[in-house]
């Protein structure tokens, strides 16, 4: 009889310490698919050019998701959804935005194994420094493979220029829309736990 209470007990305990990370995966589940319906709503809506949440969903998604498949299929899966909407699916370079893209969820995984130790701090980092990628890759994809640039050292370097414009308002959305998907997760688990402390009435 006290054995059976001992393992009722020890079942009780490891239930109750899994809880935790079962309720951080069921608000992940449930954030990716609203993530994507954010972003596809995003890219049809009139907003300032390059102000969208895409960089911010693939650096979320890479840091949240169990696996890296999983975050690089619902990256895409936004890109490929508003591309559509919009009816540029497919286009000339989307394998320079979309390979940029899988970058940026690679730098989440990273960020994965560093937000529990230093709290926010390298959430914003990584947007910079995954913003900044995905700059780089697209608008060398542009001199790489369009005609508007000679390809030379001074055509890259004019590329790059000529988007400067555009990467301001990316680099504020990419801060806005990260700081709000980071938050609003830890504001949905502390929420959960919350309410899972209350006692029964």
């Amino acid at each position: 009889m006290q054995t059976e209470r001992r393992s009722s007990s020890l079942r009780q305990l490891r239930s109750r310490a899994a809880m935790p990370t079962q309720d951080r995966r069921h608000i992940n589940s449930k954030l990716a698919v609203l993530l994507v319906l954010v972003a596809v709503v995003s890219r049809v809506v009139p907003h300032p050019w390059n102000l969208t949440p895409l960089v911010a969903i693939a650096l979320f998604g890479g840091a949240t998701c169990e696996r890296t498949g999983s975050a690089a299929a619902m990256t895409l899966g936004a890109l490929a959804l508003g591309d559509a909407a919009l009816g540029y699916f497919p286009y000339e370079g989307m394998a320079w935005v979309y390979g940029a893209s899988v970058g940026v969820v690679l730098v989440g995984r990273i960020l994965r194994m560093l937000r529990s130790r230093y709290g926010a701090a390298p959430a914003l980092i990584a947007s910079l420094a995954g913003g900044g990628l995905f700059y780089i890759v697209t608008n060398f994809g542009v001199w790489a493979t369009g005609h508007l640039y000679p390809r030379t050292a001074a055509g890259l370097v004019a590329c790059y220029a000529a988007a400067v414009p555009f990467y301001r308002h990316q680099i504020v959305g990419d801060l806005v829309y990260t700081a709000w998907l980071f938050g609003a997760l830890e504001v949905a688990h502390r929420l959960r736990i919350k309410l899972s402390a209350q006692p029964a009435p």
